[in-house]
């Protein structure tokens, strides 16, 4: 997993690449990484930048607002946002700073929905399913 940063803040996190911790931000950020899959953390402290239109800054506000081990829906930050649903999935899949921006919290109506960590597709699906098992919202997935 690498992660990017910019003037002082993480603008992206990308997996499946290396990446070195070569500034104070980046090595904060490794470290909380690190924090979060051995249970010492369940909320990240870190500055973020997300490079996007308003909207799609809009939909990772409240998409980082959204508790460990709590999901919502699409359609629950459609209503918040007054936008159609479809609209949220396509911002949630452009998050830049996946799993520090956790939209791996966010189901669709009748099912998972998506997820753009580990590149999308069935590997995505799989992070997300083991996101959510590591932070207690395994009993969304029966």
């Amino acid at each position: 997993m690498a992660v990017f940063a910019q003037d002082d803040a993480i603008v992206g996190v990308k997996w499946g690449v290396g990446g070195q911790s070569s500034s104070a931000i980046l090595r904060r950020a490794s470290l909380q990484i690190e924090q979060y899959f051995s249970g010492e953390i369940i909320k990240f402290d870190l500055p973020l930048r997300v490079n996007g239109s308003q909207f799609q800054k809009d939909v990772c506000a409240v998409m980082s607002g959204i508790p460990f081990g709590e999901t919502i829906t699409y359609g629950d930050i459609a209503k918040r946002l007054n936008v159609p649903a479809q609209a949220v999935g396509q911002a949630c899949g452009g998050n830049p700073i996946p799993l520090i921006i956790p939209c791996h919290r966010v189901l669709g109506a009748t099912g998972l929905g998506g997820f753009s960590g580990g590149g999308g597709g069935i590997n995505g699906i799989e992070l997300k399913v083991q996101l959510l098992r590591h932070e207690g919202a395994a009993g969304l997935l029966i």
